[in-house]
C-alpha cells in the first residue's frame, strides 16, 4: 500500500514497523529512541522527512536516509476534542495491522498537525483527526508503525493517528514511560485531566467558570498527593502545570 502525506509526498507500507515503546507527553506522542536533547539533535541531522520549524508544530515523520525506512514520528496533541456523539461514529474497522513505512524518495515535506482529537470510553484509545469529515466515510486501514500506535489511512491518504491505552505511556521529557501498569486512580486522573485541557472545559477554564475552576484545583491536589504510580502523576502534573498557574488561583 502506498501512503499519501501532505504536499503529495508518499510512502510505501513494509512489513517492519518499529518497536518503540511511545511516550505522551503534555503536548504529544513521541515514538524515537533518543534520550536526551543532543540525542534528538543528533537523530534530527541523521534522518529526513516532516518537521517543525520555529513557530511551525506540524507532525513529524523521520526517515533513515541510508534505505529511507521510518526512523520515528511525534504527533502533536489537538486541543480540540470531538463532543462524545462524534467520537462514536469513528469506524472500529478494519482492525490494526503491524507495518512500517518506507519514503518513497529523500525529500523533506510538511504533515498538517490533526485538528481534533476523539476519545474513546474511558479514554481507552485516543485518535488525532485531520477533521471531523473524516468519520463521514469508512476508513481503508489502520497501520501500526508502533507498539499502540497507528496511522489512519482514507482513500490513501494518511488522516489522522491513534494511541492505545495511552494512559500506560504517560511521561516527563525524555524519560522512557514507567513498564508497570497505571492504576485505576491514575486512569481516573488522567481522564480529568484530558478534560481540563481540551474543549469545551478549557474554554470554561478560560471564561473563569466556578465549577471549572474548582475541577482544576480539586485534579492539582489529587496528583500532588497520589503516593502510587509517582511518574505517572508527575506526568499529569506537567499536563495541566500552565493551568493551573494561569487559573488555579482564581
Amino acid at each position: 500500500m502506498k501512503l499519501m502525506f501532505d504536499g503529495g509526498w508518499c510512502a510505501t507500507v513494509t512489513d517492519g514497523p518499529l518497536h518503540v515503546r511511545p511516550r505522551l507527553t503534555a503536548g504529544s506522542v513521541r515514538v524515537a529512541e533518543y534520550a536526551d536533547v543532543v540525542g534528538r539533535e543528533r537523530f534530527r541531522a541523521d534522518t529526513f522527512g516532516s518537521e517543525d520549524f520555529l513557530w511551525d508544530d506540524p507532525d513529524d515523520l523521520r526517515f533513515h536516509r541510508a534505505d529511507r525506512r521510518l526512523a520515528g514520528a511525534e504527533f502533536r496533541m489537538p486541543k480540540e476534542a470531538a463532543s462524545a456523539e462524534d467520537s462514536a461514529r469513528l469506524p472500529l474497522t478494519p482492525a490494526v495491522r503491524p507495518g512500517g513505512l518506507r519514503a518513497d524518495q529523500v525529500q523533506d515535506f510538511r504533515h498538517e498537525m490533526c485538528t481534533v482529537l476523539c476519545r474513546a470510553p474511558g479514554d481507552a484509545v485516543l485518535t488525532g483527526l485531520r477533521d471531523l469529515d473524516v468519520l463521514d466515510e469508512p476508513l481503508e486501514a489502520r497501520v501500526g508503525i508502533a507498539p499502540d500506535v497507528a496511522l489512519l489511512v482514507q482513500h490513501g491518504t494518511v488522516v489522522g493517528w491513534s494511541l492505545t491505552d495511552p494512559v500506560r505511556y504517560l511521561t516527563t521529557g525524555f524519560e522512557a514511560p514507567d513498564p508497570a501498569p497505571p492504576s485505576d486512580r491514575t486512569r481516573r486522573l488522567f481522564t480529568e485531566c484530558l478534560d481540563l485541557t481540551t474543549t469545551p472545559v478549557i474554554d470554561d477554564l478560560m471564561d473563569g467558570e466556578p465549577a471549572a475552576l474548582g475541577r482544576l484545583r480539586a485534579a492539582d491536589e489529587a496528583l500532588r498527593a497520589q503516593r502510587e504510580d509517582r511518574r505517572r502523576a508527575d506526568a499529569l502534573l506537567s499536563l495541566i502545570a500552565n493551568l493551573v498557574e494561569d487559573y488555579g488561583n482564581r
